[in-house]
């Protein structure tokens, strides 16, 4: 059972650090270019996810006794998972803001502040949705 757990990590590792390479291009593409890129990020993502929940049905089934150690690498998986999903957002909200820099002209400075002070904030918020979301999880295992 370790086993289809392990090859499952092995995709996911090579997926997300396929992700991570398209991520960082992204920002740099212009036009169908761009629109192929994420749509394939999109799709690659979503078979993260999908790789996510298998990973953690593989550790519902392996014995009491050895499943805290799987459990608390599905929590890494799942904190990096996240991280790529708000990496790919700040890729594509940066190209946004160079294409409305261009067409108003403006230097967009507090633009700028303000979006990333409302993206840590989001991040914050997310991070303690997913704090809740675990305690939530613990106690209805209990």
């Amino acid at each position: 059972m370790s086993s289809d757990f392990e090859s499952y990590e092995q995709d996911f590792a090579v997926l997300t650090a396929e992700v991570t390479g398209r991520i960082a291009k992204v920002p740099k593409l212009l036009g169908d270019e761009k629109k192929q890129m994420v749509a394939s990020v999109e799709k690659q993502l979503e078979e993260a996810r999908e790789l996510l929940e298998q990973m953690e049905l593989e550790v519902r089934e392996i014995p009491a006794q050895s499943r805290g150690m799987y459990s608390s690498r599905m929590r890494s998986y799942k904190q990096e998972m996240g991280k790529l999903e708000a990496d790919f957002k700040r890729s594509r909200i940066a190209y946004s803001d160079e294409v409305r820099n261009e067409l108003l002209g403006d230097d967009g400075n507090s633009s700028e502040n303000q979006r990333a002070h409302l993206l840590d904030n989001t991040e914050r918020l997310e991070r303690s949705s997913r704090r809740l979301e675990a305690g939530y999880q613990i106690a209805v295992e209990t």
